[in-house]
C-alpha cells in the first residue's frame, strides 16, 4: 500500500527533526520551583502548619505558571522539558496533599482517592503524548480534541490541581470532596479509553498526519 504523501507540517507542538536541548531556561525554573516549594513543605509538616503548606503551594504554582510561559514565549519547549513538568507536578501536588490529610485527617478518604487519580491516572494519561510525534501534552488537540479537553485544557486543568482544595476548605465535606474525586477518577478512565483507540505514531514530523496514517493503515 501506498503511504499517503507527507506535507509540511505548519502545528505548533509537532516534533521537529531539530535536536532539542537537554536544559534550557524553563527547566531551571522547574528544578527552581521544585526546591523551593519542598522546602516550605517540609517547613509545613516540622511546624504542622496548614498555612506553610498552602504557601508551597502557592510557590509551586506560580513556578509552575512561569516556567510554561518562559518555554512557549521564548521558544524553549521540549519532550525532556515537559516530563520534568509532569514529574515535578506529581511531587508538588502529591506532598501538599499528604500534608493536608495529615492535618486534616477526615479528608484521607478524598485525597487517597486523588493520590491515585493524580500520581497514577492523570500521570499515565500525560505521558501518552510520547507516543506521538508532540512536544508536550498542551498539544494533544492535534491527536484528539475530546482527551485535550478533557483532559490539559485550562478548565481540565484547573479542576485536577485545585478543584479539590477548593471544595474542601469551602464547604468542609468529605463526602461532597470524595464524590468530585470519583468523578475525576471516571473522567480519566475514559480518558485511557479513549487514548487506547487512537493509532500512535511515534518519531518525528506532525502529529495528525501520524494519526491520519494510523488511521489509513487500520482501515486497510
Amino acid at each position: 500500500m501506498t503511504e499517503p504523501a507527507t506535507i509540511a507540517c505548519s502545528h505548533r507542538g509537532c516534533l521537529t527533526g531539530a535536536r532539542q536541548p537537554l536544559l534550557t531556561v524553563p527547566t531551571y525554573i522547574t528544578f527552581a520551583r521544585m526546591a523551593a516549594s519542598t522546602v516550605v513543605f517540609l517547613l509545613a509538616i516540622r511546624a504542622h502548619s496548614m498555612r506553610l503548606a498552602l504557601v508551597g503551594l502557592a510557590v509551586y504554582w506560580v513556578g509552575d505558571i512561569l516556567d510554561g510561559w518562559v518555554a512557549r514565549t521564548w521558544n524553549q519547549e521540549t519532550r525532556t522539558g515537559a516530563v520534568l513538568d509532569i514529574l515535578c507536578d506529581r511531587l508538588g501536588c502529591g506532598t501538599f496533599y499528604v500534608i493536608f490529610a495529615f492535618l486534616r485527617p477526615e479528608m484521607t478518604v478524598p485525597v487517597g482517592l486523588y493520590l491515585v487519580e493524580f500520581m497514577v491516572l492523570d500521570c499515565f494519561l500525560s505521558l501518552a503524548f510520547l507516543n506521538w510525534p508532540l512536544v508536550s501534552p498542551n498539544y494533544f488537540h492535534l491527536v484528539d480534541r475530546r482527551v485535550y479537553r478533557l483532559n490539559w485544557s485550562p478548565v481540565a486543568k484547573s479542576c485536577n490541581t485545585g478543584a479539590l482544595l477548593v471544595v474542601m476548605l469551602a464547604t468542609g465535606s468529605t463526602a461532597l470532596a470524595t464524590l468530585l474525586m470519583l468523578a475525576v477518577g471516571a473522567v480519566k478512565v475514559y480518558s485511557l479509553w479513549l487514548v487506547r483507540r487512537i493509532p500512535a505514531g511515534t518519531g518525528g514530523g506532525c502529529a495528525v498526519q501520524a494519526v491520519r496514517r494510523g488511521s489509513a493503515g487500520r482501515r486497510a
